[in-house]
């Protein structure tokens, strides 16, 4: 039993990481821009979400800086990609590769640095005392509580308000609502730049609250993973949870089966997450089937298109 909690506790703390990026990628994907450049903004926020921790030791600036810097990223993505109209997966890869060198070159010197403080769990009154349930969901720091209602912010204004419409409109039919009077270039910017904070963060919430460490490229390919996700999410900020929560499992399983010195290799028990995102996609692309695929997902636009 207490195997299982451990499981299920690392799981949510893991999966946090995921699920903050993936929000963020789905909100800049419903608008019709495709981000590539995941892994490479999630290491930027994790760089300067650490060293910002590090030197002045305030953990919310630290999150801030990551968030402004994901932010920034994201604009220079939507910069390339809407006003300039480049192609989105270039743009996008070319972000991921800029993330990676500029955080290894510049992060040298925090490699072995600890943090003089951390978020700490917060126990939620009654509710953490209840059996397994309580450990499991009611025992972390603030970053994951936010992140548990995360989603639902998300869906409700995807669903319930005039700016999730425009985000949606913008990323079906761009031409259309351009004529309706939505300013798609503006949503487009807007929806690129709040997903490069959320991702920007989700890299912070990594170094500065799960791992409390440095190390270069420590996102180990969850940008990619986050990608991944928001397909097995089909584009809804709820299942989002399912997926994020799904990955930490299995990658605390892979874990947590090296202690019972099972003979099988190390580096196949920690590949079992990705393993399982693979076949997800091969799954996915036999059935054929992603209702909420943004119909202009990728697809460049401007105003003077409609002419």
């Amino acid at each position: 039993m207490n195997d299982l909690i451990t499981i299920l506790f690392t799981a949510i703390a893991s999966g946090t990481i995921i699920l903050y990026a993936t929000i963020g990628e789905i909100i800049t994907e419903r608008s019709g821009i495709l981000n590539l450049g995941v892994e490479g903004m999630m290491l930027m926020g994790a760089f300067f979400g650490y060293f910002v921790a590090y030197h002045t030791g305030n953990l919310f600036f630290a999150i801030a800086a990551a968030g402004a810097m994901g932010g920034l990223m994201g604009l220079i993505h939507a910069f390339i990609t809407i006003t300039m109209r480049a192609n989105q997966v270039v743009s996008g890869l070319a972000l991921t590769m800029f993330g990676q060198g500029v955080s290894a070159f510049f992060g040298i010197g925090l490699v072995g640095k600890t943090l003089k403080n951390s978020f700490e769990p917060i126990a939620i009154p009654l509710l953490h005392k209840i059996p397994v349930l309580g450990e499991v969901l009611f025992n972390h720091n603030i970053l994951v509580y936010i992140a548990f209602i995360l989603p639902l912010v998300v869906w409700f204004i995807f669903v319930k308000t005039k700016w999730g419409l425009a985000i949606r409109a913008a990323g079906e039919e761009p031409l259309s609502s351009e004529i309706m009077g939505i300013h798609v270039v503006k949503v487009r910017y807007i929806a690129t730049i709040v997903g490069g904070i959320l991702i920007g963060i989700s890299g912070a919430y990594l170094s500065v609250a799960y791992s409390k460490l440095w190390v270069e490229g420590m996102t180990a390919g969850k940008g990619w993973i986050t990608i991944a996700l928001v397909i097995f999410a089909n584009w809804n900020p709820l299942i989002a949870y399912t997926g994020a929560y799904l990955f930490g499992a299995l990658e605390q399983l892979g874990l947590t089966l090296q202690k019972f010195n099972i003979a099988f290799p190390i580096i196949l028990l920690k590949s079992i997450p990705y393993l399982f995102t693979i076949l997800f996609l091969l799954f996915i692309s036999l059935k054929g089937k992603r209702s909420n695929l943004p119909k202009a997902l990728g697809i460049s636009y401007f105003r003077e298109s409609r002419e």
